[in-house]
């Protein structure tokens, strides 16, 4: 007599999945710890900062939503890949993908080589692309789809001085944003991609105090922001299920003020 398949139980059912990349330390671990406290269990990616994925997956998972580690180099396609098979063979589904992990390196334009731009665009850009149609398969397969997340930066409209290879890698997330959320839409109407658009949230340390001061009277609200508020803005974009193709800054009004 053939044995029937084992059900989900019905916490399964009503417990989300997020992957979340660059989740180990920063904004990215922030990120994990709100989306853990709505309810979502998680998958932590990290590369070269694997032991505080794996404590941010211990100390979630002990707070009683289960959650795990997954290294990729996001560089590889078949890291990726792979990473994302193992997150879906572990929980069976994938509900929200926030694409956090990100390079910024200060350089004057003179002293920027080509492998520069390259390592850039590829984690980035191509990561980013590569992360949204892997789990964006996934998700136009399940019933009730899914939503991506992605990380860019309100200052690709008014760059700075000294990161012209990662303003230009950040200027591609909107357009991507804006095609995936057509693309997988089209396959699964259920499936919907947003972006973030942080401002001043997490300021170097080693930040002079006077261009710290100039960066906060820069903004609308005269404070500096915190992960916390991207977070938030993550969660409400991830629970939204009336908005998709969208960029929303989350700078304080500073990508509307020029002081």
């Amino acid at each position: 007599m053939q044995t029937q398949p084992e059900l989900p139980t019905k916490t399964e059912f009503s417990q989300p999945v997020a992957l979340v990349t660059g989740g180990g330390r920063r904004v990215g671990a922030v990120i994990a710890r709100q989306l853990a406290a709505a309810g979502y269990r998680l998958v932590i990616h990290a590369n070269r900062s694997m032991d505080d994925a794996r404590r941010l997956a211990e100390e979630l998972t002990a707070l009683g939503q289960e959650s795990i580690a997954l290294p990729a180099d996001l560089c590889d396609e078949n890291s990726i890949e792979r990473m994302i098979g193992e997150a879906h063979d572990h929980f069976g589904r994938i509900d929200g993908l926030v694409n956090s992990a990100a390079i910024w390196v200060r350089q004057r334009l003179e002293d920027v080589t080509s492998a520069d731009v390259r390592r850039h665009f590829e984690t980035n850009t191509l990561a980013t692309f590569l992360c949204c149609q892997h789990v964006g398969r996934l998700m136009v397969e399940q019933p009730t789809g899914g939503a991506i997340v992605n990380v860019g930066d309100w200052a690709i409209a008014r760059p700075y001085l000294n990161y012209a290879a990662y303003f230009a890698s950040k200027g591609s997330i909107p357009t991507l944003t804006r095609t995936f959320a057509v693309e997988l839409a089209q396959r699964n109407p259920s499936v919907r991609v947003n972006a973030i658009l942080p401002g001043p949230v997490m300021l170097p340390p080693e930040m002079p105090e006077e261009e710290r001061e100039l960066v906060i009277q820069s903004t609308l609200v005269r404070r500096e922001g915190t992960p916390a508020h991207v977070a938030d803005a993550v969660l409400f974009l991830l629970r939204n299920d009336f908005i998709t193709g969208v960029c929303l800054p989350v700078d304080g009004g500073r990508s509307v003020f020029a002081p």
